[in-house]
């Protein structure tokens, strides 16, 4: 008896210290638990707090990009120089010399006039033109007409120059911040939305830069590149995962696929530029070119994102079709296809959100030229957003900084819609098994 009790005891606290081990690990293991779940929302919270600052940034920079400055000048549509046989040459940049010769009768001197004259936009001919264009009645009338800035007055206006600063370490004289001043004094300068940055094309002119051009050299190579890239790859994907033998070639099909996906983008400019302009002489900086390497760059994302939508679709899904009858066609394009078909589209619009962002494969094939008219078609000499804030980034204007904010912005708010639509796609057909 006393040995049972003895047992007794001792199996009693071999129980209890094994218990005592297994709880001390159970809090270890909570207590790592936590640990990590504290590191995600850290690291969650870094990221979102990076990307906030980062709008933060590139708002505040190219926030003032979308108001420009206007000067009013009462501007004399003198009959002399504007000519029914000459409206569209006639002289309307001597009109605003004039109209500031008026409200400035004290400048005399020809560097003085120069000083002066570059004061307002050499763009506001442009606006007098078209003014005159569409309402000849202007013709022999005076009109007060609000004329875009030069883009240093602008830059005055919206505080970025200081005028503390000695003269020569400004673009403005002292002369010219006193004609500003003036021109302030008696209301003919005023802040206005810049409707030229979302309606002209590139200029060399600050005040006169929009991105309707690049946006829609951006819009057409698009449409290439979706027009192409999406039926290949969903057939490629389709033959692959339904259809092809498994062997080694399938197999070293699929590893250069996925090895292509992983390839730098400018490779596929230079593979581009070697081929569809060296090889076969198509039209250099056109959307067409820009497509076709594009395409070429998606189709290994768009490949993987759709096989990975019809591996996603249930077994039992191709063995009831197949089993009332159906053939394999009939089972892939009735069955299987229309089920895999909302994956596919979220992952060709990821591509196409990766494509709309890239600059390197472009500027290889030419899009980097300095494109002023907006293109037309397909085969129209044209540039994309990227490369158009690659192109304004590098200018040393004050006014192209702050347009260069501004364009991200709108190449952001591209990406940021494109990302949307995949979401609200998968939402809306996605199919929980």
């Amino acid at each position: 008896m006393n040995n049972e009790k003895i047992f007794d005891i001792t199996s009693t606290k071999e129980r209890e210290r094994t218990l005592d081990i297994v709880n001390r690990g159970l809090d270890r293991r909570y207590r790592a638990e936590k640990r990590f779940r504290l590191y995600g929302l850290v690291a969650i919270g870094a990221s979102l707090v990076f990307l906030s600052l980062l709008f933060i940034s590139i708002g505040a920079k190219g926030y003032s990009a979308l108001f420009q400055t206007f000067i009013k000048l009462d501007v004399f549509f003198d009959p002399q120089v504007l000519r029914q046989d000459s409206l569209a040459t006639a002289n309307y940049q001597g009109l605003v010399k004039s109209t500031l010769r008026d409200i400035f009768p004290e400048v005399k001197g020809r560097r003085d006039k120069r000083m002066l004259y570059s004061l307002v936009s050499s763009g506001a001919s442009f606006e007098l033109r078209d003014l005159v264009l569409s309402q000849q009645e202007v013709i022999g009338e005076k009109r007060a007409v609000w004329l875009p800035a030069d883009d240093d007055v602008d830059m005055l206006v919206k505080g970025h120059i200081n005028r503390g600063v000695p003269e020569g370490e400004r673009r403005l004289k002292d002369k010219q911040l006193v004609w500003i001043d003036k021109l302030q004094s008696e209301k003919r300068i005023e802040k206005k939305f810049n409707r030229t940055f979302f309606t002209a094309g590139d200029s060399r002119e600050p005040e006169l830069a929009g991105v309707w051009g690049a946006t829609v050299g951006s819009i057409f190579t698009l449409l290439i590149t979706l027009i192409l890239s999406f039926p290949i790859g969903v057939a490629a994907a389709v033959y692959l995962e339904e259809f092809a033998p498994k062997n080694r070639w399938t197999d070293l099909i699929e590893v250069n696929i996925n090895n292509l996906a992983a390839v730098p983008s400018i490779v596929f400019g230079l593979l581009g530029l070697a081929v569809f302009l060296n090889f076969f002489g198509l039209p250099r900086s056109a959307p067409l070119v820009g497509g076709l390497v594009l395409t070429l760059m998606t189709l290994p994302t768009i490949i993987i994102a759709s096989r990975s939508a019809l591996k996603s679709v249930p077994p039992s899904i191709r063995e009831a079709a197949l089993g009332v009858g159906a053939s394999k066609m009939q089972m892939v394009a009735h069955h299987v296809l229309p089920l895999a078909l909302p994956g596919m589209l979220t992952g060709t619009i990821i591509g196409m959100a990766r494509a709309l962002g890239e600059t390197a494969p472009l500027l290889m094939i030419g899009m980097v030229a300095f494109i002023v008219d907006i293109p037309a078609g397909f085969t129209d000499p044209s540039t994309a957003l990227p490369v158009q804030i690659f192109l304004w980034a590098d200018s040393p204007e004050r006014g192209f900084m702050e347009r260069t904010s501004a364009a991200i912005m709108v190449l952001l708010a591209f990406l940021i819609t494109m990302n949307a639509a995949a979401v609200i796609l998968r939402k809306k057909f996605e199919r929980r098994w």
